[in-house]
């Protein structure tokens, strides 16, 4: 078992949705959320005049969309940003900045570079910058400082509900997803026996759904070759997802009828990845199934009643 993290949140205004700063004791970055809606305060106080890194984070289709930059003076190229109508997406920014001062240029410039990476490759979000940020070149010292910056935003940033850093969730090692999969002839995966880790399946016959997944602490993680259909008899809340997934070549069409995930997918809950896969509002809950045959809300309700 990790060792307990103490993180400080202060509201600023005394409400959870409007100011925000975080800071992990020990540590010398400083974190400042705030809505769209109080930009202007935000960028009024001293951190938004240091150089740092900024995250812009909006919501398009059930999909989560993140701009990273950095500066020298952050309001400057937050105030840009405002301004610019190809930027419309984001509802929330988060600024960056350093306590003791100590963040150069060179350093945000990497740390940009290398939180659009890993964003990108958690798949969590959308990055919108239009290109690849180059980052530059610190000496090995300083790299060390900033990955061990980076491991503390992974950290701190999901308490204030983002959650684009975290790293993508230990999957088994698992066989292909096969048409004819039968949950209980399958072997049992090492990610089966981690703590908060459990595996699922989604089937339906009338329309070819087979879909295998792993749920980590309440994320679910559909793996790659499951299939879904695209067959709808019922309205679709996620549906906007579903095209921005087949658009991203994660999901694609295939025999006119089905879809297939070519990649491991990261979903919020079980019922979007349900949606996804069924292509109608779906309570995930009830429809996904561990091997024994309990749905995963009978299985969430017997750790209940073992306590």
């Amino acid at each position: 078992m990790s060792n307990g993290r103490t993180i400080k949140l202060f509201l600023v205004d005394g409400t959870p949705l409007g100011l925000v700063t975080a800071e992990i004791p020990n540590w010398t970055g400083h974190i400042l959320s705030a809505p769209r809606t109080r930009l202007s305060e935000a960028l009024s106080r001293d951190e938004a005049g240091r150089t740092g890194i900024y995250f812009l984070v909006g919501e398009e289709a059930g999909r989560l969309k993140v701009y990273v930059g950095e500066g020298d003076c952050i309001s400057v190229r937050i105030k840009a940003h405002a301004k610019d109508e190809d930027k419309e997406f984001w509802e929330r920014v988060c600024l960056v900045t350093s306590k003791d001062f100590n963040l150069t240029k060179a350093h945000v410039r990497y740390l940009e570079s290398r939180l659009v990476e890993i964003t990108a490759a958690n798949s969590r979000a959308d990055v919108i910058n239009a290109t690849q940020p180059i980052g530059g070149s610190l000496p090995e010292s300083d790299r060390a400082d900033m990955e061990f910056f980076v491991a503390q935003l992974q950290m701190i940033l999901p308490t204030l509900g983002l959650n684009f850093l975290s790293p993508k969730p230990a999957l088994p090692d698992v066989s292909p997803v096969s048409p004819m999969m039968i949950p209980s002839e399958l072997p049992v995966s090492p990610a089966a026996a981690t703590a908060g880790a459990v595996e699922l399946f989604l089937s339906h016959a009338s329309t070819g759904v087979q879909a295998r997944a792993v749920d980590v602490d309440g994320e679910l993680t559909v793996l790659k070759g499951s299939l879904g259909t695209t067959q709808q008899n019922a309205q679709n809340s996620y549906g906007g997802l579903r095209e921005q997934l087949i658009l991203a070549g994660k999901l694609q069409i295939i025999g006119g009828d089905k879809t297939e995930f070519i990649e491991d997918v990261v979903f919020p809950s079980a019922s979007a990845a349900a949606a996804v896969i069924n292509n109608r509002n779906s309570a995930g809950p009830r429809e996904w199934k561990l091997r024994n045959g309990l749905t995963l809300r009978e299985w969430r309700d017997s750790l209940i009643d073992l306590k």
